[in-house]
């Protein structure tokens, strides 16, 4: 099944994981340190049991709405990021426009469209970065292809952030809640990734 599939089929709160797993990856381009989106992700795992469907959390468990304007007053800085042209800076911008985006009501619909957004960008933001990927060669336009499930040719780096998504996705489908420490995992992973690219790119700019 392709990621444009299983993203169509997702639950609330597999749409938030998802949606939330692409953020946290790119948490280095955000100056954030790697438990800055831990709040967010204790909200979804303790509004597994308890919780009405969209409610957003079970009593006692941290708010998902609140978790996300902590967030961002921590991390979102609106229209400066990424003013260069560079990679870099685009994929900074690109970041950033995640989080500002990030819906505070979990809802199938706001987080579908959050989920959505944030594949292409985490996508995007891997092709930028990729120092192997010729340029021009991961275009929006191919992004878009990936997604569906044309995945010949691709540059490492987004074929590795294309595999995360798709297998965070499938986790939550087959496990429910139990698989969120699966797909948190997962997304750490994905972080020091790009976290150590970010700092390749940085040395050799030096």
């Amino acid at each position: 099944m392709s990621l444009v599939e299983l993203i169509a089929q997702a639950d609330e709160r597999s749409l938030a994981a998802s949606g939330l797993a692409c953020l946290d990856r790119c948490v280095p381009l955000l100056g954030g340190d790697d438990e800055i989106l831990r709040p967010l992700w204790a909200s979804l795992a303790e509004s597994g049991a308890g919780s009405e469907p969209g409610s957003g959390s079970a009593e006692g468990s941290p708010d998902w709405g609140e978790c996300v304007e902590q967030a961002r007053a921590k991390l979102y800085v609106p229209g400066t990021p990424g003013a260069d042209a560079s990679a870099e800076g685009e994929a900074v911008t690109l970041a950033h426009r995640m989080l500002g985006a990030a819906p505070a009501e979990r809802t199938a619909e706001n987080l579908r469209e959050w989920a959505d957004a944030c594949s292409v960008a985490a996508l995007q933001i891997h092709r930028l970065l990729d120092a192997t990927a010729g340029a021009g060669s991961e275009g929006s336009a191919s992004v878009t292809a990936r997604r569906e499930g044309r995945t010949q040719d691709m540059s490492p780096l987004v074929a590795a952030e294309l595999r995360r998504q798709v297998a965070i996705l499938e986790l939550l489908s087959a496990h429910g809640p139990a698989g969120l420490r699966q797909a948190r995992e997962l997304s750490t992973e994905g972080r020091r990734v790009l976290r150590a690219v970010v700092s390749r790119r940085a040395r050799g700019r030096a």
